[in-house]
This record gives C-alpha cells, sequence and structure tokens, in this order.
C-alpha cells in the first residue's frame, strides 16, 4: 500500500485548509488517527464500556479482556520478554517521570551521577533535575558533536563508575538524530547504571526491540503512532520493576488495606491505580494492529526516502538553515529557519496556504541555545505523507520569503 493510499484511511487529511488541500506535516507533534483505530474507540463506548478487573459481569470481562489485550500487543511490538513489563501510563512524560520517580529516588545518592545529552525533551530533562535536587546527585550531560550527533568517545568519558542512570532520547525531536542506544545501554551496564530510553520520537517510525537494546525502561506514547492521546506505556525489566514502590495509590493497584498498613498488587497493575485508561488502551492496540499490517519496515523505509527528498529540495533554497545531520538515514522530520523570517511568521504564513508545521522551541530549550536559535520551525512526516507535501511545502517557503522581503524591502 503507498501513501497516497494509506492517506485515503486518515478522515481528517481529506479536508482544505483556508481554501487549500490539507498537507500535515506535523506528526512529531501528534499524529492522525486511522478510520480502523477511531471506529475501535467507538465500538468499546458503544458496547465494552465497563471498568475493567472489578467487576464479574459480561461488559466487565470485556472491557478486561480488551484492555490486557492491548498490553500483550504493546509487549509483542516491543518485544518484551514479560507482559507484566508493560505499564500503561498517560504517555512519554509520565513514564519517565515514573521511571525517574520511583526507580531514580529511591537508589540515588548525593555523589551518584545521571547522564543525559543537551538535546533532550523537557520530558526527559526536567524530571532528571528534579531527581538530582531531591537526592544530590550530579546531573550530566554529554556534549553534541557539531551536527548533533554524539560520539561513543564523549559518552565513553562522560559514564563514570559514579553514574547511576543514563536518560536518552532514541531520535531527537528536533535533530533528526537517531542515537546509538545499544552501544550506550552496553557502556551504561559496564558502570553499573540503567539505561532509561524516551521512545516517543522512534516507536512509531522504526522496529524497536527492548531485549536487542537492553535497555532497562523504554517510555512511549500513543498519540504520536495512530493511536488517542492520553495513553502510552512505560517498559520496565521485570526485576527493576518488582523492586520499585508506586507513585500513585488508591484503588485497583492494592492487595490488602489495614488501617495503617497497605500491600500492593503485583506487576503491573501496582503501577496503575485507579481507573486507567481503558479507551485509550484500546485504540493504542489498534493502533499497533494497523502499523503493524502496513509494515514497521515499510513505514521507516518511506520515512528515510521522504526526507531525503526534502533535504534536496529545501537545501536548494536560498536562506533556509537547516539544523541536524546531513545523508539519507534520516528520520522523518526537517528542521529549519528561513532567513530573517521568525519560525512563527513562517507558520503562519503557510497554514495559511494550508500546511501545517510545528513552530517553537520544541520543549527543548537548552538545545536551542546551543543551535543559537530562539525557535525553528519543523516539518515532520508519516506513512500517509507524500513527495507532492514536500513539494508544496517548497513552493509555499518561497512565497513565504519572497512576502517578507517584500514587506522588509
Amino acid at each position: 500500500m503507498n501513501a497516497k493510499e494509506i492517506r485515503k484511511l486518515f478522515p481528517i487529511l481529506n479536508q482544505e485548509i483556508n481554501g487549500h488541500p490539507l498537507v500535515y506535516l506535523d506528526s512529531a507533534a501528534t499524529s492522525q488517527k486511522p478510520l480502523s483505530v477511531i471506529e475501535a474507540v467507538k465500538h468499546y463506548y458503544e458496547w465494552d464500556n465497563a471498568n475493567v478487573h472489578r467487576g464479574v459481569h459480561t461488559l466487565g470481562s470485556r472491557a478486561t479482556d480488551a484492555y490486557e489485550g492491548a498490553r500483550e500487543k504493546v509487549r509483542r511490538f516491543l518485544n518484551a520478554r514479560h507482559t507484566e513489563e508493560i505499564i500503561f501510563t498517560r504517555g512519554t512524560t509520565t513514564a519517565l517521570n515514573l521511571a525517574a520517580a520511583s526507580y531514580a529516588r529511591s537508589i540515588l545518592r548525593e555523589g551518584d551521577e545521571i547522564v543525559i545529552t543537551l538535546m533532550e525533551h523537557h520530558s526527559n530533562l526536567i524530571p532528571w533535575q528534579q531527581v538530582a535536587k531531591a537526592t544530590g546527585a550530579a546531573l550530566k550531560y554529554i556534549p553534541l558533536q557539531q551536527d548533533g550527533n554524539i560520539a561513543l568517545a564523549d559518552a565513553e568519558s562522560t559514564i563514570t563508575d559514579k553514574t547511576k542512570v543514563v536518560a536518552v532520547a532514541y531520535v531527537s525531536n528536533v535533530m533528526g538524530v537517531v542515537h546509538p542506544v545499544k552501544e550506550l545501554a552496553a557502556i551504561a551496564h559496564r558502570h553499573g547504571a540503567v539505561m532509561v530510553v524516551d521512545g516517543a520520537q522512534s516507536t512509531p517510525h522504526m522496529k524497536v526491540d527492548v531485549q536487542e537494546l537492553d535497555c532497562d525502561f523504554y517510555a512511549l506514547s500513543g498519540h504520536k503512532m495512530c493511536a488517542p492521546t492520553g495513553i502510552g506505556a512505560l517498559y520496565g525489566k521485570k526485576e527493576l520493576l518488582e523492586k520499585m514502590e508506586p507513585v500513585e495509590f488508591g484503588g485497583e493497584m492494592i492487595d490488602f488495606v489495614d488501617l495503617y498498613d497497605s500491600s500492593w498488587k503485583e506487576l503491573p497493575w501496582k503501577f496503575e491505580g485507579g481507573t486507567p485508561i481503558i479507551a485509550g488502551a484500546v485504540g493504542l492496540g489498534a493502533a499497533i494492529d494497523f502499523l503493524e499490517d502496513i509494515g514497521m519496515d515499510h513505514i521507516h523505509d518511506h520515512e528515510e526516502k521522504l526526507s531525503a527528498y526534502a533535504m534536496g529540495v529545501l537545501s536548494e533554497l536560498e536562506g533556509l538553515t537547516i539544523y541536524g545531520p546531513r545523508g539519507n538515514k534520516r528520520p522523518g522530520l526537517v528542521t529549519f529557519n528561513l532567513e530573517d523570517v521568525h519560525p512563527h511568521d513562517v507558520a503562519t504564513f503557510l497554514d495559511a496556504e494550508g500546511i501545517a508545521v510545528r513552530a517553537g522551541h520544541h520543549c527543548c530549550q537548552p538545545l536551542m541555545r546551543w543551535l543559537k536559535a530562539s525557535a525553528t520551525a519543523r516539518a515532520s512526516f508519516y506513512l500517509y505523507n507524500t513527495e507532492e507535501d514536500i513539494d508544496r511545502l517548497a513552493e509555499s517557503l518561497r512565497r513565504t520569503k519572497e512576502y517578507f522581503s517584500d514587506a522588509i524591502g
């Protein structure tokens, strides 16, 4: 199935914006949803809606089966060893905060180290800042190369025997860098540290095998991979999760409650207090079915070809600065600035022609300072985008430059 055929499966893409056919180039912020996912959530609410794990009636049983069935789909999608290693969360942010608050706070002491990079999304930076402040641990940064990549030699010199946590995004949401997570995990483990992976930008776009990566924690968001908003997951190695304490308390996560003490359920439920995001999990399961039907290798190859095409076309535009590494093995996003035009103005002009891109600091303010840019524009691609979409972007950017040049002149 080609991108034009896939596009037809997404109802929202069949519309005009400001009198122009919609070109959606903001999938790194959130992906659109195929009809099969929308219908799965609708069917759940129309036929199976009930709370899970509690009732013995038919609707409760069907809801529980759907919810736990989705967990098994996530396990298979990530190739985790055990279903209990999949904790449902609201998304990547909540998953990373869980790893930081439950695991890291309990094991870190003054003099210990947490290692991250300058290009981390705030969701994979601020939790570690807070843990460092609370425990007295030191926060260290692996330096970046000129193109935004990190060198393993720099990682080797930054990660020491004092390091207890290494936390890195698999794919940068700004630079389009794919970090060597497997190699970083090996370095971390040689020093007795755990490897935490922010998988928000990798999970929707490539095959992920957490056993092959040998990461200890892996966080993902459903809404970036064709699922509803408000659902995600934390993968954690079973032996680590079993030692961790919950950070939310209440119904569903308990085993026995006395007047002055309580005990917790086994994995994964001890981390899922209260009524869970049942419909979101159903939608996530349907999204995984959809992506696997298309094929993750197909999606990955399609995006690399689109990115290579975009780099070629956009590089021809005078006054356009593109950030991140060059080459044909680039994920589906291109971050750029147009000379003398603020990225918010660029995004506004593009929107007037029906083209949706992201503009701002992309929740990466330290990286923006490293780039010496207050903000950037970003076009991100997914399985429903085509070369024609990129041509539309390039043509509109030419008109943007002309418009503002005339205005300034």
